[in-house]
């Protein structure tokens, strides 16, 4: 059968819609130049969907190839779909340079990786749209290679190891972490990284400034806390945030002018985190299995209450459990093993 009789087979014997049998038309083209996939088709050898598989991969060998190796490859492909479907012939035709040419495949791939990862940069995206009403949403494009970074890094923040003293029957098993948890450790991610490690923002470290009555700092009183981006928070969350960040007093006047800037304390030191990693060995809750390095320092005095920050005022708490710490509607309590349990008030 020739190209033009094959060409007219298809348009009569695929019923499709009008973009698939633009497709079909588009093959019957493409066979003109594909003379053993179109003998394989003619013959029955070959599926529609096959066909079209073969011709795309064999027309991405990279130019300047002999036709010899052209013919070379096409055969590889016809031969291979007597055994595999178009699936795993796509999969095939990725690495067909490596059959037909080794010689040249490692340098293709290598310029085919740089061209899709300056093409990956380019397209990297990011939206962030707040609802007015506590929460944020965003969509994200980014490269193949930082996004794996993010990956691990969001899944060595949200699947632990559940151990069977904790969880009982069934435990041990790392459980996939579903879209909840994933939001929960970028929220956490994004907590960890230190101003430190960032570009300045206006000669100064990119922090975020939270405004609070020291009476509400203390527990005293219930009143939002409000941001230098004019967002607001509630008292729990700028009380639990006091205890993991670096704290600056400013001193206001009644109409909130600035009149005096404090030292900021330190946090914990690495020593002191290390001690408590090794004699608290990971969240000290009741039932909780997190490690000491996904666990935040908690003062047990508050620091606004005037809590040291030394070993014996300090324990780890994962975020979950820190930010029950700080919720005025639980209460903590310290048990002789060191452990501790968090109860609602009533």
């Amino acid at each position: 059968m020739g190209a033009t009789s094959t060409a007219n087979w298809l348009a009569h014997t695929v019923k499709e819609t009008r973009p698939a049998a633009a497709r079909t038309v588009r093959l019957g083209y493409d066979l003109a130049t594909h003379d053993l996939v179109r003998a394989a088709l003619a013959r029955g050898d070959l599926r529609v969907e096959q066909a079209q598989v073969i011709i795309r991969a064999v027309e991405a060998l990279p130019e300047g190839l002999g036709p010899d190796l052209v013919i070379r490859a096409e055969r590889h492909l016809v031969a291979a779909a007597q055994e595999h479907d178009a699936r795993t012939l796509r999969i095939l035709g990725r690495r067909l340079l490596e059959v037909v040419a080794p010689d040249l495949a490692d340098a293709h791939e290598a310029d085919l990786l740089e061209r899709e990862e300056a093409k990956a940069a380019q397209a990297a995206r990011l939206t962030m749209t707040d609802d007015g009403h506590g929460k944020t949403y965003g969509r994200f494009t980014l490269p193949t290679a930082q996004a794996a970074r993010l990956r691990k890094m969001l899944l060595a923040i949200a699947a632990p190891k559940h151990q069977a003293a904790t969880h009982g029957a069934g435990a041990g098993v790392v459980r996939r972490p579903g879209p909840e948890r994933l939001g929960r450790a970028l929220a956490e991610l994004i907590e960890r990284i230190s101003a430190k490690d960032l570009p300045k923002v206006g000669g100064t470290d990119a922090t975020i400034v939270v405004t609070i009555d020291l009476d509400t700092l203390t527990g005293k009183l219930a009143k939002a806390g409000v941001l230098d981006t004019g967002d607001r928070i509630s008292p729990g969350q700028a009380r639990r945030l006091a205890c993991t960040a670096r704290i600056i007093p400013v001193v206001l006047d009644g109409e909130s002018q600035v009149l005096d800037v404090g030292r900021a304390r330190r946090l914990f030191t690495k020593a002191q985190l290390l001690a408590m990693a090794l004699s608290d060995g990971g969240c000290v809750a009741d039932g909780c299995d997190w490690p000491p390095w996904m666990c935040h320092a908690h003062h047990w005095q508050r620091w606004a209450d005037g809590g040291p920050t030394d070993l014996h005022n300090g324990g780890l708490l994962c975020p979950r459990h820190h930010a029950r710490a700080h919720d005025p509607t639980y209460e903590t309590t310290h048990h002789p093993s060191g452990r501790v349990s968090f109860h609602r008030r009533c």
